[in-house]
């Protein structure tokens, strides 16, 4: 049977119930109504007797557990994905951008070369108009212009549609390309030397990316698929935590800029120790961001 919607003073009372101190209830009544009861409920999760089992949950805090440090978790988290899609994204236009200029001038004659049976595979080029240049993707002002100015086109230049193309398309297309030469001059330009190594970083960087820009969980990530060894230098416990993806996107933003890559650092340390400051209870229950 489905549960029932609660009210704000229901889902405190609950909360004590279970063992959890609050010390202001208006401000927590403040931040319920602006974070949500159930979202909280991630960051209230390592608080709880049974953590970090799922099955046989009694819901129970341990003694000590209180709303504050759940807060002071969940703005951590929310300041972690902010400060992560500053670098991410500087990754991925970095990424779009050598993998443009470099094909775009190596098939100069050939501006759509994304197309080409003669550059990607036979299948990528045959599905693309279905799978990415679709009506939507073509509803784009610079892509529609495009085509107004150009009826007889039919796809932009490269320059043009691979800039509006997602991270996972523009991933997709760099799989799909023929040659291994044109795979290894942009894996090198990040300073991989294997295809596979930055085929896995780059989808790692994209996993973490999709999390920050969804808003979900960032500082308890699981990866689904681990990260490989490489010049990032994981160790085997990190290849499916953070702090193994924290170690990706640290030297694949120290390809693109070493400044960037050490203010990345810095900034994630100071994020950490203002929040173990606040609340040195979360302290076991977090990666050990000073470590980086």
């Amino acid at each position: 049977m489905a549960k029932s919607a609660t009210t704000i003073e229901q889902q405190l009372d609950l909360l004590k119930s279970r063992g959890l101190a609050i010390s202001d209830i208006e401000k927590a009544k403040e931040i319920l109504l602006d974070v949500g009861y159930y979202r909280l409920g991630f960051y209230l999760f390592p608080f709880e007797k049974t953590y970090p089992g799922l099955r046989d949950r009694t819901h129970e805090y341990i003694e000590g557990a209180s709303f504050e440090d759940a807060v002071n978790l969940y703005y951590f988290d929310f300041d972690l994905r902010l400060l992560f899609m500053r670098y991410l994204n500087r990754i991925e236009i970095a990424f779009r951008t050598s993998l443009i200029y470099k094909l775009s001038n190596k098939y100069n004659t050939t501006p759509i070369w994304f197309v080409s049976p003669s550059v990607v595979s036979r299948s990528y080029a045959r599905d693309f108009e279905r799978k990415v240049y679709t009506s939507d993707f073509k509803r784009n002002p610079v892509i529609h212009r495009h085509h107004q100015r150009n009826p007889n086109d039919r796809f932009a230049p490269s320059w043009k549609t691979l800039e509006f193309m997602t991270f996972g398309a523009v991933m997709k297309l760099y799989e799909q390309l023929k040659e291994l030469e044109d795979k290894i001059s942009i894996a090198h330009e990040f300073g991989i030397r294997q295809i596979v190594t930055f085929e896995n970083y780059m989808h790692t960087i994209r996993q973490v990316r999709n999390v920050c820009a969804h808003g979900l969980l960032l500082y308890d990530l699981k990866l689904p698929q681990g990260i490989r060894r490489g010049p990032a230098a994981n160790a085997p416990s990190e290849r499916y935590n953070l702090i193994g993806a924290l170690r990706v996107i640290k030297y694949v933003m120290g390809q693109v800029s070493t400044n960037r890559s050490s203010e990345l650092s810095e900034s994630i340390k100071s994020l950490y120790e203002t929040l173990c400051k606040a609340s040195p209870k979360l302290k076991p229950l977090i990666p050990d961001f000073s470590t980086i």
